[in-house]
């Protein structure tokens, strides 16, 4: 990696709910086009991680450097306009509104850029179909597209995706793995955290594996051997 090419990149990353220490001095970086994987099991810290990088929680402002900035202190609307968006673990979308209305609530806090409420739904045609609907109307699977869909329509630079195929159908996941490779292919770089390790690493360039909060091995996607990312992955 160069980088003069990063996108983003970690240094020391701590964070912490309350007096709880969650991670510990998280070395991480993505540059622009890349798709990386963090896996790790329960509790490993992924989650944690991704809500660091979207102002969820918040750090000190060099942890977390994006497109050369310093952005560790700002808060989640703020890294939303910088162009970091995150689809959230279980979805989380808003259950009184309908499908479009979802939609347009990711452009609201957007920029400007190719992702519009019709690119969302060339993408996924099954939201087109049901734009008037209750999003919670919806099936799982349709429900994460939709998350998706929102997170795009700010037209984020960076794309994090928190366990998308958690609870859905080897169909459907593949499906969403599918559009997440017409995604990075458009140009937005991509962060995916997975437990599935497989899914992760066929979909990614590199990867980085958390192991109680620290990272336990990193490296290129394909290649790594088995019994590494075993030994990593359960700390043994």
């Amino acid at each position: 990696m160069s980088g003069a090419d990063n996108l983003l990149k970690t240094k020391a990353l701590c964070a912490y709910y309350g007096d709880f220490q969650a991670l510990f001095d998280i070395e991480f970086e993505i540059d622009n086009g890349e798709t990386v994987a963090v896996i790790g099991a329960n509790g490993a810290g992924k989650s944690t991680f991704l809500r660091a990088l979207a102002g969820s929680l918040e750090t000190a402002p060099d942890m977390i450097r994006y497109d050369g900035q310093s952005i560790g202190h700002l808060p989640a609307h703020r890294v939303l306009r910088q162009g970091i968006a995150l689809v959230p673990e279980g979805r989380r979308l808003f259950q009184s509104l309908s499908v479009e209305e979802n939609l347009q609530i990711g452009g609201d806090f957007g920029r400007r850029g190719p992702w519009t409420l019709k690119r969302v739904f060339e993408l996924f045609p099954v939201l087109a179909e049901r734009r008037a609907q209750p999003a919670t109307s919806l099936s799982g699977g349709q429900q994460q597209m939709c998350a998706i869909g929102r997170a795009l329509m700010s037209n984020p630079r960076l794309l994090l995706c928190d366990e998308i195929s958690l609870g859905l159908a080897p169909v459907i996941i593949r499906e969403l793995y599918e559009r997440l490779e017409t995604i990075s292919a458009e140009g937005t770089t991509l962060v995916i955290v997975e437990q599935d390790i497989n899914r992760a690493l066929a979909a990614a360039d590199r990867f980085y594996c958390l192991q109680k909060g620290r990272v336990s091995l990193a490296g290129p996607a394909q290649g790594v051997e088995r019994q590494s990312i075993t030994a990593a992955y359960f700390g043994i």
